[in-house]
């Protein structure tokens, strides 16, 4: 029996609605803004949330010495698509340069690490 249910996943960074923005251009839903903090309702009925956090430092990946703390893997219908919008969105590459696999890795705007993977 389960002690707790996921309620939602929560990203510490220094500008919660420009982070909301990205992930909203990324996998639509709806913005609600609470200032400090922001919430992501996404279709479905799952939820992303910004928290600010001014001293904020991006994970390191891939890295032997810093945590990479935590990613998210979106599915895509198609990778060369999907890098395409997420770039113009702001994101940068960490390992997308082998195109045989099915996933490549970005950072976010706010530098939190994230996988495009092929459906």
């Amino acid at each position: 029996m389960a002690v707790a249910e996921l309620g939602v996943v929560v990203l510490d960074c220094p500008d919660p609605r420009a982070l909301a923005g990205f992930y909203a251009a990324v996998l639509g839903g709806t913005i609600e803004d609470q200032g400090e903090w922001v919430d992501l309702k996404l279709p479905g009925g799952n939820q992303l949330a910004f928290q600010e956090a001014p001293g904020h430092v991006p994970p390191t990946w891939p890295s032997a010495d810093g945590s990479q703390q935590f990613h998210l893997d979106l599915t895509v219908p198609d990778l060369d698509t999907a890098e395409k919008a997420v770039l113009e969105l702001g994101a940068r590459p960490l390992d997308a340069e082998d195109r045989t696999r099915t996933f490549r890795v970005y950072a976010d705007p706010a530098g939190h690490p994230f996988c495009l993977c092929a459906c």
